[in-house]
């Protein structure tokens, strides 16, 4: 019988993306064969997955559950989650079943018309995994007591019943009030899913643990739930499941402050904060570069503090380049001097025009003018094209030093081609042109060559050299096994057999 272990939250953000990749990790050193499941997630940060029993088919699924199954070193299938929803704004979102698109929706609608195909894909997909792996480690969504949507909670309430799974309640400590965020979790949790807790783990803890003992003990007594763990406030650095490092819309932030390096010593890469920002995991990468800030930026700013551009993905290309362009940042962003990379649809705004463009708020069907800084056009059509990608890479200026292969992903609407009696693309789907470059490729600073060779054209923008390397990149899924290993009790590790012994 395959076990499955349903990490559930008080709330959303309290770190259960980070629990599940630790666990997988910890049983795969120990040649577990475990694997991950979510059955329904929200978020515009998609991955590339293997459609199951199709030949060279692929679909997305969220960046946790990707990054999950290499914490677990299996290959990322759509049934990791099976159902992915996409916010694409006014309070829609697209529907994703399986890896495929099925339709786009109010939220009302999803649960009148779909619900119901989507429960029976979760428990097909699920159903599938439990045939093949040992242990199934599933993640829930949000708080496992929203009352509201008890009845139709697919990722929490329904998997843990069709699962039959034991659950692992984990609470936000640096929110405040965790002892009552989980004491009334469990409260309000209907009878059957109450008995399936097996345990409380408390998660973001800062300072002197032997503090927290006289409530974790009373919390112990008041809820017959043993406190499996507290975990510090550690970060092992897997990418964000749903753009939090990212500020809200009109609002500035900043990636990579905490390396030790002097500003003055330092490289800025700005980025537009686009209203409808997806995929915005394609620049945690470029800010683990020693010296490189990642400063996301609104519309309306200066790029004179900017030592380079990334203009990232976006789930509504035509209406962030408006928004763009009403703001003046067409202007700005073409009188800068400095190495710039547009990534899927902010590689389509740097073209010369969009066409069979749908436009919000108006219905009509239009062409649209481009940033203007490559030679080429997108035309935008119904299919979306989901592939991962293997190319050769092309040391152009902003690039200049990189070698070898990059490898990612592709996820989009519309096909790009140049114009006029300028030279074909390096690759399919990229172009570059006077410091200029553009591809549809996502994770392309995940390729160590590129995001380095990105980040030292930064550093000649800026005018200085930069800081020496001090070490290897550490490995995220081996920090969160750790992390968990070196917190977790013991009654924990029999529960999961991280000591070896079945429960």
């Amino acid at each position: 019988m395959t076990e499955t272990i349903l990490v559930a939250g008080t709330a959303s953000h309290v770190g259960k993306s980070t629990v599940v990749a630790g666990l997988l990790r910890a049983l795969s050193r120990r040649g577990v064969d475990a694997a991950p499941f979510k059955a329904q997630n929200m978020s515009n940060n998609a991955r590339v997955a293997v459609i199951p029993g199709g030949k060279d088919a692929y679909g997305e699924i969220g960046v946790s559950q990707a990054v999950q199954a290499r914490a677990a070193e299996v290959t990322p299938t759509t049934d990791h989650n099976p159902v992915l929803l996409k916010p694409s704004g006014g309070g829609e979102s697209q529907v994703i079943v399986q890896g495929r698109a099925r339709a786009t929706v109010p939220a009302g609608t999803y649960y009148e018309s779909h619900w119901e195909t989507a429960r029976a894909a979760a428990i097909e997909s699920f159903e599938r995994l439990a045939a093949t792996h040992d242990v199934i480690v599933a993640e829930g969504a949000g708080s496992i007591a929203e009352i509201n949507l008890a009845d139709r909670d697919l990722a929490n309430v329904e998997t843990a019943r069709f699962a039959d799974a034991r659950i692992v309640l984990v609470g936000d400590i640096e929110r405040g009030g965790v002892f009552a965020s989980l004491y009334g979790t469990l409260e309000l949790l209907p009878d059957d899913l109450r008995e399936r807790v097996v345990g409380l783990l408390v998660n973001k803890f800062r300072g002197d643990r032997s503090l927290l003992d006289p409530g974790l003990c009373e919390l112990e007594s008041k809820t017959g739930r043993p406190v499996l763990g507290v975990l510090p406030h550690d970060d092992p650095g897997l990418p964000e499941e749903d753009s939090l490092s990212a500020p809200a819309v009109g609002d500035r932030g900043v990636l990579g402050e905490e390396d030790g390096i002097p500003t003055a010593e330092a490289a800025t890469v700005a980025v537009p904060r686009w209203p409808h920002l997806s995929n915005a995991t394609d620049l945690e990468p470029l800010a683990s570069v020693p010296g490189v800030r990642v400063a996301y930026v609104p519309l309306d700013a200066t790029l004179a503090t900017a030592d380079a551009v990334v203009l990232p993905g976006t789930k509504n290309t035509v209406d962030d380049l408006r928004a763009a362009r009403e703001e003046g940042f067409d202007d700005t962003l073409r009188s800068f001097e400095g190495p710039i990379v547009g990534v899927c649809g902010g590689y389509q705004m740097l073209g010369e025009r969009i066409e069979n463009a749908h436009v919000e708020g108006t219905g009509s069907v239009d062409t649209v003018r481009g940033f203007g800084l490559l030679p080429m056009k997108t035309v935008f059509s119904p299919e979306k094209r989901v592939q991962r990608r293997s190319c050769g890479v092309d040391p152009v200026p902003p690039l200049r030093g990189a070698s070898g292969r990059a490898t990612g992903y592709e996820i989009h609407m519309g096909t790009s081609t140049v114009t006029g009696d300028h030279p074909e693309p390096l690759e399919p789907g990229s172009v570059a042109q006077d410091g200029v470059l553009g591809t549809y490729l996502h994770g392309l600073f995940e390729n160590r060559s590129i995001r380095r060779a990105f980040g030292d054209a930064a550093f000649g923008a800026a005018g200085i050299s930069p800081p020496m390397e001090t070490g290897t990149d550490s490995d995220p899924y081996e920090a969160a096994a750790d992390l968990l290993e070196t917190h977790l009790s013991d009654q924990y590790r029999s529960l999961l057999h991280l000591d070896g012994t079945p429960d």
